[in-house]
């Protein structure tokens, strides 16, 4: 019996170390593929909220850590486009803390005289049927921010229409949308101080 309970433990020993073996050479060899699929994921969205012919320089690489509370609590990254190295728009992450269901986490695109360039919602945990509304997989409510201007601080048309501005609420669900504008704004008026700060941010991966 028990030299038998010693076979069995012995197999289950060279099992685990060969499945852990195997699970680690698996992910060495598909982890440069992942990053590669992850770069090319982030570009096609860039895509979305930054028209390409508007920049020549490498987008992803020109990437900076700022901590501004019109982005949202914390740091976020920010991509500066610049054509013949001249910032000319940016893209940045911004979170709009006051959902239905928590916070929203936006990528916004603009120009430095407060136009919106794109908009896109890359997390969010809304109702479905109701304030999913904002993402693209489920309706094009959020493309109707390209173009748009921003006055200042005090433009009325920033907000949704039961507010008195021009952007659309959803049929039940109005704290969604509301927060999505208001975010969106914030981002568009943060956007013209960026090319002053430039020269003091931290680039992305070199943080202490």
């Amino acid at each position: 019996m028990l030299e038998t309970m010693r076979k069995h433990g012995v197999t289950l020993a060279l099992f685990a170390a060969a499945s852990t073996g195997m699970t680690a050479a698996i992910h060495q060899l598909t982890r440069s593929t992942i990053a590669d699929q992850a770069v090319l994921q982030q570009k096609a969205l860039f895509e979305q909220v930054l028209p390409s012919g508007l920049y020549n320089n490498a987008l992803q690489q020109s990437c900076y850590l700022v901590d501004a509370p019109a982005l949202g609590k914390g740091q976020h990254k920010v991509y500066i486009a610049r054509q013949d190295g001249t910032p000319v728009a940016v893209v940045m992450e911004a979170t709009a803390p006051d959902g239905y269901s928590g916070a929203i986490q936006l990528l916004v695109g603009s120009d430095f005289n407060g136009t919106i360039l794109g908009t896109r919602v890359t997390e969010h945990h809304e109702t479905p049927g109701l304030g999913d509304k904002i993402d693209l997989r489920v309706s094009d409510w959020i493309t109707h921010f390209t173009g748009k201007k921003i006055g200042d601080a005090n433009d009325s048309r920033w907000a949704v229409k039961k507010d008195g501005g021009e952007f659309d609420q959803f049929t039940g669900a109005t704290i969604t949308p509301r927060a999505v504008v208001n975010a969106v704004k914030r981002a568009g008026l943060f956007a013209p101080q960026l090319p002053g700060q430039l020269s003091s941010l931290t680039a992305c991966g070199e943080e202490e």
